[in-house]
């Protein structure tokens, strides 16, 4: 008999248990250790609340893996059920529960955790040892929770903040933070969506005498908020200024990115030196750039094209929602085609299909699809059919795509 039939002849044995929960939870003292777990995954998707709480009172095992929860869901009454199913015993001369007693023997841990308004989530989070997370994402959450939940965190590998309310921006909260991320020395993914940067962003970056930050009493000295190691940098949204994107190329950060987000800012218009800049720091290292909705222009795409063409490792290249012509999009292609790694562009429709040129007007759906006919002939011309352009439209879903357009 095969692992496989074994494993399926498992399956039934837990399934048919469960159809007697009293039965099931009966026999937990007495079935084998290996049906353990086809038991507990049976029981999980079938939300057997019981049966689950009472076996997290008897897991045999040092570790119980759960997975994927989401407390938006029915998931949150699963894990309820299982955290009133650790085993709390009461303290001597004491009425209530201290852990203390199971200290050593209990340790409930979330490696990738994402919170979606923090005030429903505080109960759980105290059973939680925060140390273990590597990816901490974090949705409509004052600044002054971010930094208590940041300082609980050890070994943060991933951090993904946004929709921060811009009134708790103040200064005193905004410095707490800058110093929490100071302390996350493994840091390698910063994602700051909807988060109000301008002018702000030297003091996230470690560039010399720029770096500087103004501490509590007046202290001054150089620190380093983002550690060097950073290879993904994600901030769309953020409301960044071309002195912001100066510090950025300019910053020992840049050096090393794969990964890197400037979308939905609106700061290039005809400054192109700092993207220019910026670009060819990262062009040996560089995979994946999104620079939609940043008024980039025909001068500014032909300037930071020799840049562009220099990033030999890109692979995804999505700048929509810009104002080019599409002479200077005919250009950018016969320029990309080069890059031999480069799979994926998402390009914006061209000035002339929209009427009077101004595209937030009605699209010419017919100019469209000769827009694209040209690309697919020029891309079959340069032996790049490997190369997929697809583009979007103010007018359309934002960034509707089929799944297997994204890398």
């Amino acid at each position: 008999m095969d692992q496989k039939t074994t494993v399926t002849l498992l399956e039934l044995a837990a399934k048919s248990l469960l159809n007697n929960e009293p039965a099931a939870i009966h026999a937990l003292d007495e079935i084998p250790r290996d049906l353990f777990v086809p038991l507990f995954n049976a029981a999980f998707l079938g939300g057997h609340k019981t049966i689950l709480k009472a076996m997290v009172r008897v897991w045999p095992f040092r570790c119980l893996h759960i997975g994927s929860l989401n407390t938006q869901e029915s998931y949150y009454d699963i894990l309820e059920a299982m955290i009133d199913g650790l085993q709390m015993l009461p303290a001597q001369n004491s009425s209530s529960c201290k852990i203390q007693q199971n200290f050593g023997s209990l340790h409930v841990c979330c490696r990738n955790l994402q919170i979606d308004r923090m005030s429903g989530h505080r109960s759980i989070l105290q059973f939680v040892d925060l140390g273990c997370i590597d990816h901490l994402e974090m949705d409509q959450a004052n600044l002054s929770e971010v930094v208590t939940l940041l300082a609980r965190v050890i070994h943060l590998y991933s951090l993904t903040l946004y929709n921060m309310p811009y009134k708790y921006f103040e200064r005193r909260n905004f410095r707490s933070f800058l110093l929490c991320l100071g302390r996350l020395d493994n840091l390698q993914e910063l994602s700051l969506s909807f988060f109000c940067l301008t002018n702000q962003l030297y003091r996230l970056l470690s560039i010399g005498t720029a770096g500087i930050l103004n501490l509590a009493g007046g202290e001054r000295g150089t620190l380093r908020v983002v550690p060097r190691q950073l290879d993904t940098l994600y901030l769309p949204y953020c409301s960044l200024s071309d002195r912001d994107v100066t510090v950025l190329s300019e910053s020992s950060q840049a050096t090393h990115l794969r990964v890197l987000s400037l979308s939905n800012n609106h700061f290039f218009s005809e400054v192109y030196e700092p993207l220019q800049t910026l670009l060819e720091k990262v062009s040996s290292t560089l995979q994946h750039l999104e620079i939609d909705n940043c008024m980039i222009t025909d001068s500014t795409l032909s300037a930071i094209l020799p840049a562009l063409s220099h990033c030999t490792h890109l692979n995804f290249l999505s700048f929509a929602f810009n104002p080019i012509t599409m002479l200077v999009l005919k250009s950018l292609l016969q320029h990309l085609t080069s890059l031999m790694k480069l799979k994926y562009v998402i390009y914006p429709v061209p000035l002339h299909c929209y009427e009077e040129g101004n595209f937030h007007d009605s699209l010419d759906r017919q100019k469209l699809a000769e827009v694209q006919a040209q690309l697919e002939a020029m891309l079959h011309g340069a032996q790049r059919d490997d190369m997929k352009w697809v583009t979007c439209d103010f007018h359309s879903t934002r960034r509707r795509f089929n799944t297997d357009v994204w890398p």
